[in-house]
Order: C-alpha cells, then sequence, then structure tokens
C-alpha cells in the first residue's frame, strides 16, 4: 500500500479542512457584503493587495525547503525562525512606509490608515514557530485541520464582530490580526521543537539558495493573481474593484481550494517516493485523473447556476459581476487541475519548471490586460487571465512530459 493509505487520509483531513474553511469564508463573505458593500471590499483589498506583494517579494520559502530536506528540521529551525522574523519586520516598515504613496495612487484616501493597521500582521507571523511545517512533512494533516480550523473561526467572529461594530474595512484586518496572534501563540507553547534566535549566515545562504527559484515562482504568482486587481483599481475604480474581487472568490476558491488540498498532501508524499521514477508516474497520473473526476463536474454546476448562487449568498446588487464570474470558473477549472505540475516539480527539486510556466501565464496576461479591461471592464480582466493561462498549456504539457520519462530528471 505505501502511502496509499496516509494520501487518502490526508485529502479527507484536508480536503474536509478547505472545505469547512470556504464554508465559513462564504459565510463571512456573505455577511460582510450585506454590511459594506463593494467600496469597503475594494478598501480592503488595496491593503491586501500591498501585503501580498511585499510578503511574495520577500518569501524565503523556508516551508517548502523544510519539507523538502530528508533529515530533520532541527538543523535548520533556529536560522529559519530568525530569518522569518526579521523579514516580518521588514515588511511591517515597509507597509507603514509605502501606506500614503499607495493610498495617493489608488486616489483612496481611506485605504491609508488601514494599510498602516495591517502592516502590523507580518511582525507577528514572523515569530510563528516554523516546526508547524512537521504537520505536512510528516504527514499528521488530523493536527493541521484542528489547528486551521480554529484559527479561521477566530479571524471570522472577529470580522463580523467588528463589521457589525464598526461598519467599515477594517473588520477585515482585526480578524487577521486575531488570527495570527492565536497562531503565534499556539506554535510556541505546544509545538515542538521550539526555536531560538541564532543567525548562521552560512545557513542562511543555503536556505536563500535553495529557495531562490521558489521565490521566483511566488513573485510570478503575485503578479497572476493581483496584477488584475491592480489594473482594475486604476483603470475603472475602487468600486469596480470590490465588485471583480469578490467575482473571484466566489468563481475560482471553490475549484482552486479542492486542488490545493491535493497539492498539500502530494507534495510530501511526492517527495517520500521521488527515487521510484515508475511510481511516481503513477501516483501523478492517478492523482491527476482523481482531479479531474472531482472538479469538473463541480465546476460545470456551477457555471450553469451562478446567478441564483449569487443571488442567494450576495444579494441583487451584486447580480452585476455575474458574466466576469462565468469566464473566471473556467480559468479556475483549468488552474486548479493542471496545477499538479507545482507539487511534482518541488518534490523532483524542480523548482524552475514553476518559474517557466508562470512566466508564460503572466505573460500572456499582460499583453492583453489593458486592452481588455478599456474595451470591457472587469470581463476583459477575467478574459485576460484566462488566456494567460491557456498559453502556457503547451509548456506545461511539455515539462511534466520530461520529470516522468524513463530518463533522470535529478
Amino acid at each position: 500500500m505505501g502511502y496509499f493509505k496516509d494520501t487518502l487520509k490526508g485529502i479527507l483531513w484536508i480536503g474536509t479542512l478547505r472545505s469547512s474553511s470556504r464554508a465559513v469564508g462564504y459565510i463571512k463573505i456573505a455577511i460582510l457584503a450585506r454590511l459594506l458593500g463593494p467600496e469597503q471590499f475594494g478598501i480592503f483589498g488595496i491593503a491586501s493587495i500591498l501585503l501580498a506583494f511585499l510578503e511574495i517579494m520577500t518569501e524565503t520559502g523556508i516551508s517548502a525547503f523544510m519539507i523538502q530536506q530528508e533529515d530533520d528540521i532541527k538543523r535548520y529551525l533556529d536560522t529559519s525562525w530568525t530569518l522569518s522574523i526579521l523579514r516580518g519586520l521588514f515588511i511591517s516598515i515597509l507597509l507603514f512606509l509605502l501606506a500614503k504613496p499607495i493610498s495617493l495612487f489608488f486616489k483612496s484616501p481611506d485605504s491609508y490608515l488601514l494599510i498602516c493597521l495591517i502592516s502590523i500582521i507580518p511582525l507577528i507571523k514572523g515569530f510563528i514557530n516554523p516546526s508547524i511545517v512537521k504537520f505536512q512533512k510528516d504527514l499528521f494533516f488530523n493536527k493541521e485541520f484542528y489547528f486551521r480550523l480554529f484559527l479561521l473561526f477566530v479571524d471570522a467572529t472577529v470580522a463580523i464582530y467588528l463589521a457589525i461594530v464598526l461598519r467599515n474595512a477594517f473588520a477585515f484586518v482585526m480578524g487577521m490580526a486575531a488570527s495570527s496572534v492565536f497562531e503565534l501563540i499556539i506554535s510556541l507553547l505546544l509545538i515542538k521543537p521550539k526555536p531560538s534566535f541564532i543567525f548562521n549566515l552560512n545557513k542562511v545562504k543555503f536556505i536563500l539558495k535553495r529557495s531562490k527559484w521558489i521565490t521566483l515562482s511566488g513573485i510570478l504568482n503575485y503578479f497572476i493573481q493581483e496584477g488584475d486587481d491592480v489594473v482594475v483599481g486604476k483603470l475603472i475604480s475602487i468600486y469596480s474593484l470590490g465588485l471583480y474581487q469578490v467575482a473571484y472568490k466566489i468563481s475560482t476558491l471553490p475549484l482552486t481550494e479542492a486542488g490545493e488540498v491535493i497539492y498539500k498532501v502530494t507534495f510530501p508524499v511526492f517527495v517520500k517516493i521521488r527515487g521510484d521514477l515508475k511510481r511516481l508516474r503513477t501516483a501523478f497520473i492517478k492523482t491527476f485523473i482523481v482531479l479531474t473526476i472531482i472538479l469538473l463536474p463541480f465546476g460545470i454546476i456551477l457555471f450553469f447556476f451562478t446567478k441564483p448562487v449569487i443571488y442567494l449568498f450576495l444579494g441583487s446588487k451584486w447580480l452585476s459581476i455575474i458574466p466576469v464570474i462565468k469566464i473566471l470558473i473556467i480559468y479556475g477549472i483549468g488552474r486548479a487541475i493542471t496545477g499538479l505540475y507545482s507539487p511534482l516539480f518541488l518534490s523532483l527539486k524542480k523548482q524552475k519548471y514553476n518559474s517557466y510556466i508562470l512566466l508564460v501565464s503572466l505573460f500572456g496576461m499582460l499583453v492583453s490586460i489593458f486592452p481588455l479591461v478599456k474595451i470591457y471592464g472587469i470581463v476583459g480582466a477575467g478574459i485576460s487571465v484566462l488566456l494567460g493561462w491557456c498559453m502556457s498549456l503547451p509548456l506545461t504539457t511539455i515539462l511534466i512530459y520530461k520529470v516522468l520519462r524513463d530518463n533522470k530528471t535529478n
């Protein structure tokens, strides 16, 4: 049986976690959408775009690095934690310094204070114990389930309560902050081994060298995920940005989250069997088939029943996003199914292949998004994202074939 039982258990636990998190997330969005409206979503969108950008630009790839290691994580734990703290401090300072110019860029003075407030989150997260990665590395997905679900409820509860009281986008940030504080406390008190603040320059260089392609992939993926938001917010309006971000979440999250369940479970499993290419190839093909069987019917149902879903969960004032949602559903299905290449390449330490694919996808989006948004508005942004993914398909197919053929890949 090998790791088959562990894989199934992992998919069950992480699948339940993801579905629970999405259920809570949808309830949260539905409640906040009725309390706050598109403009407040747009203001938070500006702050979250900047936070995500700085996090991605400074990504160290520590989690993936530790999972790839065949030995115990203790060897790099202290250095990883120290690096994480310094990174969090750096991001927080940058957020605070960029708050004013970013609010002026988007012509959104209300976003200034929100960006200043959100700057505390990376500092808090920087102190989280890196040993959390053991849940995934050692296939302890049941512990991951209870831990993440608790944090999710903290975030949602605080955000909804403060939205009722404050009626503004500060509720989003305070929910995130509360969740981060609890994650920090639990990680340091209950999860072992515990780190110490020790800076080893040689180990830092080794980690960063091994993780440079993961960092680049993260940067490229950020521009794919957030670039359309920036264009919509700049060329159209903050109101349209709020509409588009909600449309993106409604259409792609159910699909990509299901894919992420598989990716998260298969990555450590692929790492453990990467020495047997035939076994790895069989595992990849089976996983691809299962992923397609799960996602395709769900995506089709969501495509044909978009209007009642929007009306039920968000209300009549959001019905204008239906056209772009249908386009993004197609994108979500394709991206989630073909995204299985990521854990495959990571397990084989071929991180650069992920970057190649993302670069092609980003290029396709960039050359098309400005004219399409000017002509079709937020629908044009959705079309551009879909075109970018389509352009990357041939390269994705070629690289998957390359690493799974009989020749050595390492």
